[in-house]
């Protein structure tokens, strides 16, 4: 298959969706959780959280544009400043899954999913208990990106919870231990395997690829 510009933007708009969607490959699965100022919790699945620094440590994830539909996520975070990302694993992929339904303000996806919120000191923000890697993050700044009116939401790391067994001993965390699940488009998810670790590279350790 082989696709140019003026093709892909001719093509059918679920097609076209799923292809883009899925062309980058597979992403981390993560359920972001908020509270609104009046108390009602909100978690919503993710695939687009990703590493912008680690001194400061920043995490940053995409909003779509909020149009006629409200953006419960987004709008606590502006509300709180505080929000969590919880890792999925398996056994709750699908109901994670469904948590990205288009739910009314007042109704809450942990009840309407069968997830459970987790309360942890100096964190407003829920987390979810059934999963095993969760970070407690602070809201530091938005960054709209013009061209198809996505917000990128940059936070700082306030708390990590991980599990002793993940860690190898030098920091890299072993994600197949945790069970970690990546998404695929939309809808597609995947278990994760390691099947290599190489060392940092540096220009005068290459190996003869020759």
């Amino acid at each position: 298959m082989r696709i140019d510009q003026n093709e892909l933007r001719q093509l059918d708009r679920t097609y076209r969706l799923n292809i883009i969607n899925s062309v980058s490959g597979i992403k981390p699965a993560n359920l972001i959780a908020t509270r609104s100022m009046d108390g009602i919790s909100n978690v919503a699945i993710f695939s687009s959280v990703v590493h912008l620094g680690s001194d400061p440590a920043l995490l940053g994830f995409i909003v779509r544009p909020a149009g006629k539909l409200p953006r419960n996520t987004y709008e606590n975070i502006l509300e709180t400043g505080e929000y969590t990302i919880n890792h999925v694993h398996p056994e709750m992929a699908e109901r994670a899954h469904y948590s990205s339904a288009k739910f009314p303000r007042e109704t809450s996806e942990f009840s309407m999913c069968g997830l459970t919120e987790e309360y942890v000191s100096g964190f407003s923000a829920p987390f979810v208990q059934e999963s095993t890697v969760k970070l407690g993050m602070r809201f530091e700044e938005e960054i709209p990106i013009a061209r198809n009116g996505t917000t990128l939401i940059i936070g700082s790391v306030r708390l990590a919870i991980i599990p002793d067994e993940a860690d190898s001993g030098d920091g890299h965390l072993d994600l197949e231990t945790t069970e970690a699940v990546g998404i695929s488009g939309l809808n597609s998810y995947y278990r994760v395997t390691k099947f290599a670790q190489f060392p940092y590279a540096r220009p005068d350790e290459i190996p003869d690829f020759k």
